[in-house]
C-alpha cells in the first residue's frame, strides 16, 4: 500500500465525528452571554473490542457395573482348570473410537475397564504410577479432532484430580476350554 494511505487513514475516521460536531453546533442554544457560544453535549464513545471464541469439549465417561456375572477381579486371576469359560486378553490397535465407550469400571492395580457400547469389554492399562481405583467415579477426558482415546496422547482425568495417560488397549474375550 502507499505511505500515503497510512496517514490518511486515521483523518477518514474522524470525518463522520466532525459531522456529528457540526450537526450539534447548528441546533445548540445560545450561551446566555449572548456570544453565540454553543453548548457541545459530550458524545458517547465507541470502543472496538475484539472477541475471541475457543471451542473445548469435555467429554465425562460414567461408572458402570461389568455386563458379565463375574467381579473385575476375577477377571485377572488364574483360571482353575475345572473346565467352564475364562477370560483372555487380545491385542487392539493404540487408538478407541470416544463414542464406543459406555462406562469404565476400576479394576486391578493401574487397570481400567472400559465397556463398550458394542457390549465388548476393554482392558485400559495406565502409567505405572496411576491406581485404577482412582476412576471410581468415572473420568473426564478431552475430545480431539478424530474423535479417538489414544495411547500416549490423551490424558485421562479422575474426579478426584488424578491425571493419567493410556499405556496400551486389550480386548477380554470369553473363551470356553
Amino acid at each position: 500500500m502507499h505511505p500515503a494511505f497510512h496517514l490518511l487513514a486515521p483523518l477518514a475516521l474522524l470525518v463522520p465525528a466532525v459531522a456529528a460536531v457540526a450537526a450539534v453546533d447548528a441546533a445548540a442554544p445560545v450561551g446566555s452571554s449572548g456570544i453565540g457560544v454553543p453548548v457541545v453535549a459530550p458524545m458517547p464513545v465507541s470502543s472496538a473490542e475484539q472477541v475471541r471464541v475457543e471451542q473445548r469439549v469435555t467429554i465425562r465417561i460414567s461408572p458402570r457395573a461389568a455386563p458379565m456375572p463375574m467381579m473385575p477381579s476375577a477377571m485377572f486371576a488364574e483360571p482353575d482348570f475345572g473346565g467352564g469359560t475364562r477370560i483372555i486378553e487380545r491385542k487392539m490397535g493404540k487408538c478407541l473410537p470416544l463414542g464406543a465407550i459406555a462406562g469404565v469400571s476400576p479394576s486391578s492395580k493401574n487397570k481400567l475397564l472400559l465397556l463398550l457400547r458394542d457390549n465388548r469389554v476393554v482392558s485400559a492399562t495406565l502409567d505405572k504410577d496411576c491406581l485404577g481405583r482412582d476412576f471410581y467415579s468415572g473420568f473426564l477426558v478431552a475430545r480431539n479432532a478424530d474423535g479417538m482415546v489414544c495411547t500416549g496422547r490423551d490424558e485421562l482425568l479422575a474426579r478426584s484430580g488424578t491425571k493419567c495417560k493410556v499405556n496400551g488397549y486389550k480386548q477380554l474375550i470369553e473363551v470356553e476350554d
